[in-house]
């Protein structure tokens, strides 16, 4: 394997959607990634409350599952998320960030299984919970 180093890659802003939503690296373990969503006025959903819309939510827990995919396979390689089924909780609190933690299961020949939680102060109260699958691709395009 190449050795997915995970501090090197996270060293780097995210581009694209994750950067335009300022998402950034926030912690990591073994077997979980963590990445934060700062608040911004620009994703609110509602103003009248204040609260974060659930499109810049999903994202965050696509690219946080998607990430652990990347560590628990040791590499870093195409994917494509086949499915993400998001159980909110209840809403993100108005003017703090969103951590969301992913973690991959289990690996197969062609499907990484994964989940994980959104949460805005602690674990423990979580925002939403995801769970998820991502078609692993090789670097030809087929499955891998």
């Amino acid at each position: 394997m190449s050795g997915f180093n995970i501090d090197a890659f996270m060293a780097h802003r995210f581009g694209g959607h994750g950067g335009t939503l300022g998402i950034q690296f926030h912690g990591s373990g073994d077997g979980w990634v963590e990445l934060a969503l700062p608040y911004a006025d620009s994703l609110i959903g509602d103003p009248d409350s204040g609260v974060l819309a659930s499109g810049p939510i999903i994202a965050l827990m696509d690219m946080a599952t998607s990430v652990a995919v990347w560590v628990k396979r040791d590499k870093f390689a195409p994917q494509a998320t086949l499915d993400l089924r998001v159980d909110y909780l209840r809403p993100a609190v108005p003017g703090r960030t969103v951590i969301g933690r992913g973690e991959c299961l289990k690996l197969t020949r062609s499907i990484a299984f994964v989940r994980g939680i959104a949460y805005d102060e602690t674990p423990d109260d979580p925002l939403a919970h995801v769970a998820g699958t991502f078609m692993l691709i090789d670097q030809m395009g087929g499955a891998a």
